[in-house]
């Protein structure tokens, strides 16, 4: 199964988004719903996806959950949840099916360590004991704290959104290439190939200023724990999903097959437990 591992889908009419803070974000105010994309997956074999929160609303999760549940591309929801809440554990068990991950705007939190505070590390674990991932949506600022969480709850699958937001367009490389590193030495984390074009300049970027970046992720993770997102429509800011499914393959052109398919589908299908055919039933008496 070919996989689109990040995508978002939002209605203005219902709710705003408040991360679109100012006239940088006025190519993409206008609603997004799932027959915008499906011309785009159909044309480059998109055969399902993952659709990601983009605000902290409960009301936004229960929607992309009825939005899942019908006939579609959709494999599976990473939605939002307060990992603060002593709760927790009942406020996902009454969500509808198709939750098979969440994810919190860790890097708008002005508390650079927020990811290893004593009530988020209960709730990353409550996520594990309900066999939930977690997508960490941080910076290079906020890469510290994330190993720190991932080492501190094993049994809990993480993966790390766009690579953690290097800053291509200035060209910086370091710290962020040794802090990478470090977390993907952890195995129990893994990878969204994502996000990169826009972290470049959006209007003069080249596939030769991402290129390093995205092989450096598949360097230090293994395609065995590397997925392909397209980060569609905020990455139409920058590039539209042709580009981004280009230099997805330009950064795996150099992989075997095998491994091609772990990024386009294989490591999603495995870590969110999507896009696998369920166990036969055994024979009767």
């Amino acid at each position: 199964m070919r996989i689109d591992a990040h995508h978002h889908l939002w209605d203005l009419s219902r709710r705003e988004q408040p991360w679109m803070d100012g006239p940088w974000a006025d190519p993409i105010r206008r609603s997004y719903a799932l027959s915008d994309l499906a011309p785009h997956l159909t044309g480059h074999g998109i055969d399902g996806t993952l659709v990601v929160q983009s605000s902290s609303s409960y009301e936004e999760t229960a929607e992309l959950l009825t939005l899942a549940a019908g006939e579609g591309p959709i494999a599976g929801v990473v939605g939002w949840a307060d990992l603060r809440d002593p709760a927790l554990a009942e406020v996902l068990a009454a969500l509808p099916a198709g939750l098979v991950g969440v994810r919190h705007q860790v890097q708008d939190e002005p508390d650079p360590d927020w990811l290893v505070r004593p009530d988020v590390l209960r709730g990353l674990g409550t996520l594990a004991d309900a066999g939930l991932v977690y997508d960490l949506l941080v910076t290079p600022r906020e890469l510290p704290a994330a190993r720190t969480a991932v080492r501190a709850v094993p049994h809990l699958a993480f993966v790390l959104d766009h690579a953690a937001k290097p800053a291509v367009a200035r060209g910086d490389w370091q710290p962020w290439a040794n802090a990478l590193t470090a977390l993907a030495g952890l195995p129990n984390v893994s990878c969204k190939l994502s996000g990169l074009v826009t972290e470049a300049d959006w209007d003069a970027w080249r596939p030769q200023q991402i290129l390093p970046y995205a092989r450096h992720v598949l360097k230090a993770f293994g395609p065995g724990r590397v997925m392909f997102g397209s980060d569609w429509p905020v990455c139409t800011l920058a590039a539209g999903y042709e580009d981004v499914v280009a230099l997805a393959e330009a950064a795996t052109g150099h992989l075997g097959e095998t491994e091609r398919s772990d990024v386009f589908g294989g490591t999603a299908g495995r870590v969110y437990g999507i896009g696998t055919p369920p166990a036969p039933e055994p024979p009767g008496p």
